[in-house]
């Protein structure tokens, strides 16, 4: 299936690892030129690197989404470097953590207000463009009870309530909004694979709740997150896609 990416101009924030990395990776791999953002400078300037060699423009900018200012103010830039804007994905996350009120302002600022001042930012622009497609980045962790009530999981059902909610109000402008819930993920350098390391016996078990006795990869949530950035689920909005290799238990109707 042709996405109809190439000469797409895509943002993707925390790009430099991760679910991100292959977001950013897979795009530039369709002919989309982007502008993303991380906090390591060695590992952005790896990045864009990478993407370049795609044969696409790529402009990779350390930046804090937690600093709303100068966070806003690379955004601005990214959509002139750009020249316009027709992806927006809303990648980064504080990540989980029980450390009582300072993970709450962590999830807050980073996953929540990192979403909603790039979409504000994107909206604009992205309507005057002819319409887009903005991807939300959540988590399975909204959508049933695990480990112990924190942060990260309310923020991530937070996410699931804006990005539905923004569907409807920019739909008029030709902007789609779609969540993507990835379950359990082995990345470099991720959670998942220090549990691998320090916690053997529970990485296996949540690799074993999985049907197909594996966690998920980057890669595979990336292709999710493209299709739906893409002209290809052009009636597609308000909709969360779990990915998960059936990992929750839930019934979805």
């Amino acid at each position: 299936m042709d996405l109809q990416l190439n000469g797409k101009k895509a943002i993707v924030t925390g790009a430099s690892r991760g679910i991100g990395r292959a977001v950013a990776d897979l795009l530039a791999r369709e002919g989309a030129d982007i502008a993303f953002c991380a906090r390591n400078a060695a590992q952005v300037a790896e990045t864009e690197a990478a993407l370049k060699g795609a044969g696409v423009e790529a402009a990779g900018a350390i930046c804090d989404v937690a600093d709303g200012a100068a966070y806003r103010s690379w955004l601005g830039e990214a959509v002139t470097t750009l020249g316009g804007v027709d992806i927006f994905v809303a990648n980064v996350s504080a990540g989980g953590g029980m450390e009582g009120e300072a993970s709450w302002v962590a999830n807050f600022e980073v996953d929540v207000m990192g979403t909603v001042r790039g979409a504000e930012a994107v909206i604009t622009p992205m309507a005057e463009g002819g319409g887009g497609s903005i991807v939300v980045i959540s988590s399975i962790a909204a959508l049933e009870t695990f480990a112990a009530p924190q942060a990260y999981n309310a923020m991530k059902a937070a996410l699931l309530t804006y990005a539905k909610q923004l569907g409807q109000a920019a739909a008029a402008a030709g902007i789609r909004v779609n969540a993507v819930s990835p379950g359990p993920i082995l990345c470099k350098g991720g959670f998942w694979e220090d549990a691998q390391n320090s916690m053997p016996e529970q990485y296996q078990a949540v690799a074993a709740a999985h049907p197909a006795g594996r966690l998920g990869t980057p890669e595979e949530v990336a292709a999710c997150v493209a299709f739906l950035a893409s002209p290809a689920a052009g009636w597609v909005t308000g909709t969360n896609l779990i990915v998960d290799g059936g990992f929750t238990k839930r019934v979805q109707f």
